[in-house]
């Protein structure tokens, strides 16, 4: 049966997130993790709205924003609300020689730091901080792997060679991990073109200059917010020829060796990179080759009617809804 894969590859990497915050996982039915969802959900989506874009470069017009910003503040509200509940169950039943999660990490730290007067580990600071790993680990991920698996369906050649590596490396008859993906550079290609190709958060998130700097002779004064073109690295056509193309040969020598590339930058660039990206790239390659181990893919449309082009080019490149078939291996 043909389904729309966004619910269920928005759960995936929740649970993930959830795990290393809470500990625990939730079952997909329980009304709190669609909740959760739900919400992390709704302020994506109205961050890459085209009038919060508007907005972002004329802060003024806040002001006169029908109330949709007002609802990303009362879901960030609810969501660090929920948080402190949860740090607040940790504390009661807290061992400081056995930490379990996350929480309970800051809280430790927060109990040997209390005595310090540029106190970093604060309550306040701790729902934030989860709040910041739930918003930047959640939804990116989950937008990723749907995004990945359209490109998967419009280019059946290419999920064909990575069906044949996942077969010749991992078999069927385990799940694969990351010491596969060295031996695997196809496969590691596709998951680079796929996150080059759909340019996730174009403009990355704001960066704050902290002292005066001068670049190519202009001043950019101490406290200016930056925010920088990835998408100008992504779709270099100097270093990837054709960038519009989807075409793993991007990340692929002559030999067919996986190709390493400095312009690869999706998690930003600088000291303040995406703290999560390490994870990131260990669930994308996880998920995408342990569900192309189990399942073939198949469209509901001739692949060559499939539009890739983005519904939502904002805070974040949104892919067009879509359904398809898990034709089970």
């Amino acid at each position: 049966l043909p389904c729309d894969p966004t619910f269920i590859l928005g759960c995936a990497p929740c649970n993930v997130i959830c795990s290393i915050i809470f500990q625990n996982r939730f079952d997909y039915k329980d009304p709190v993790f669609l909740d959760l969802m739900e919400r992390l959900n709704e302020i994506l989506r109205i961050l890459s709205s085209p009038w919060v874009q508007v907005c972002n470069n004329f802060p003024a017009l806040f002001d006169y924003l029908p109330g949709s910003h007002n609802k990303v503040l009362k879901n960030v509200v609810n969501l660090k609300s929920f948080v402190l509940e949860k740090a607040m169950e940790h504390k009661a039943s807290l061992d400081i020689n056995n930490p379990r999660d996350y929480i309970d990490c800051f809280l430790i730290r927060m109990e040997q730091e209390k005595q310090n007067q540029q106190l970093e580990f604060t309550l306040e600071n701790l729902t934030t901080t989860v709040f910041d790993l739930f918003g930047a680990g959640t939804e990116t991920m989950s937008t990723t792997l749907r995004y990945g698996l359209l490109l998967l369906l419009k280019h059946p050649e290419v999920t064909a060679k990575v069906q044949e590596e996942i077969d010749r490396v991992i078999g069927r008859h385990r799940s694969p991990c990351m010491q596969d993906r060295s031996h695997m550079p196809y496969t590691d290609a596709v998951v680079h073109e796929i996150q080059r190709y759909i340019d996730l958060v174009p403009s990355s998130l704001p960066h704050m200059v902290t002292h005066d700097i001068e670049l190519r002779n202009y001043i950019i004064p101490k406290g200016t917010g930056v925010l920088v073109s990835l998408t100008s690295v992504l779709y270099d056509d100097k270093v990837f020829p054709n960038p519009e193309m989807f075409d793993p040969g991007h990340f692929l020598d002559e030999s067919g060796n996986f190709k390493k590339s400095d312009h690869f930058m999706p998690f930003s660039a600088g000291k303040r990179i995406c703290a999560g990206e390490s994870l990131a790239r260990m669930e994308v390659f996880l998920f995408l080759t342990a569900i192309l181990q189990k399942f073939t893919l198949k469209s509901v449309v001739d692949p060559k009617d499939i539009d890739t082009t983005p519904i939502a080019n904002g805070f974040a490149s949104v892919p067009p809804p879509y359904k398809l078939c898990f034709i089970p291996l």
